[in-house]
């Protein structure tokens, strides 16, 4: 079982590397919700998302011997391998879907890294990262049902707490549970009166669908512009399914729309360039999804968007995923 222990013992592993984020005020979102709202931002890691925590401690956890190491991902789980593992000097193979926008394929080889394009879903990705590691021995770092991974993720509740204790509220970008679990179980160790809110967008929401089932479900995956919260959460599910399931205070759902008019308003407003998935909280926010009691931090997840789409979308202009449109509204 994970402890919070274990969360400290990550950040000793990760420290020299890894970088202690900003937490930094919204005046913005004060003025909207009449409460402090702090954005934690992890867009400011040396790979530009959070998702170096979890690699980087779990990099640090193999044996020396090590031949290479291989990850399924949406994008920044495997730049996050791919840095840790270049840091180490071994070999890393990065299996994704062609869901996953060309700049962060493009990232992820500049890093280093092999990338394998398989299918059109993670699990298909999946597929070729379990023939990796059963073929060439290769040993895999899951995106987020691994210890050492959510562990790594669970130093960002700790570094929030650790600042600001007085939080009331946590936002959590919610996709296969590694971040979201990680940090509801170092807050509600430290405050077990936290309140600690999962966000999803409505299309895709594995975890979001899992908790209500009971059990870990498929979703199909469609294209969304929280593209890093897509993909399913295993049906083998060991560890942060339950995490989410029991720590977790609420889950909720956003709209692309209001996705969309969350990264126009993070930009416009408070300067800032997040992903589509980053935004998740700041967009139940301005949709009054969720009222605040108090002082409220919600985690800036990653930089690495597709940056004509994102030009695109705070410049007001219409949005196409698939078969699905967005249509243009200049932000106000």
């Amino acid at each position: 079982m994970l402890s919070l222990a274990d969360i400290y013992a990550a950040r000793r592993a990760i420290s020299p590397t890894a970088t202690d984020t900003p937490l930094v005020p919204s005046p913005f979102l004060e003025r909207l919700t009449g409460q402090e709202v702090l954005l934690k931002l992890e867009n400011m890691q040396p790979i530009g998302a959070f998702k170096l925590r979890g690699a980087l401690n779990a990099v640090a956890s193999l044996p020396e011997d090590t031949p290479g190491v291989t990850c399924c991902s949406t994008g920044n789980h495997g730049r996050g391998v791919a840095y840790a593992a270049r840091a180490r000097g071994v070999r890393a193979v990065i299996c994704m879907s062609e869901l996953v926008p060309q700049t962060k394929v493009d990232g992820i080889r500049a890093l280093g890294a092999e990338v394998r394009i398989v299918g059109r879903s993670q699990d298909d990705a999946q597929i070729e990262a379990d023939r990796l590691v059963a073929e060439e021995g290769l040993t895999e770092i899951p995106p987020f049902d691994d210890a050492a991974v959510i562990a790594g993720q669970g130093t960002i509740g700790l570094e929030i707490l650790e600042r600001r204790p007085d939080i009331t509220t946590l936002l959590v970008p919610l996709s296969g549970g590694g971040l979201a679990g990680g940090i509801a179980l170092a807050a509600k160790a430290i405050r077990p009166d936290i309140r600690i809110v999962g966000l999803s967008m409505d299309r895709g929401a594995a975890m979001y669908l899992s908790i209500r089932a009971g059990h870990p479900v498929e979703v199909e995956e469609v294209p969304s512009l929280a593209d890093s919260l897509g993909g399913g959460i295993g049906a083998q599910n060991r560890l942060s399914f339950a995490l989410c399931r029991d720590l977790l205070d609420e889950t909720l759902l956003v709209t692309e729309e209001e996705i969309y008019r969350a990264m126009q308003a993070l930009y416009w407003e408070d300067r800032i360039v997040a992903e589509g998935a980053c935004v998740v909280g700041i967009s139940a926010l301005l949709a009054g999804k969720i009222t605040l009691d108090g002082p409220t931090a919600t985690v800036i997840t990653g930089r690495n968007c597709d940056m004509d789409l994102f030009t695109r979308i705070v410049t007001g202009q219409s949005i196409t995923l698939g078969d699905y449109v967005i249509e243009g509204r200049r932000y106000e």
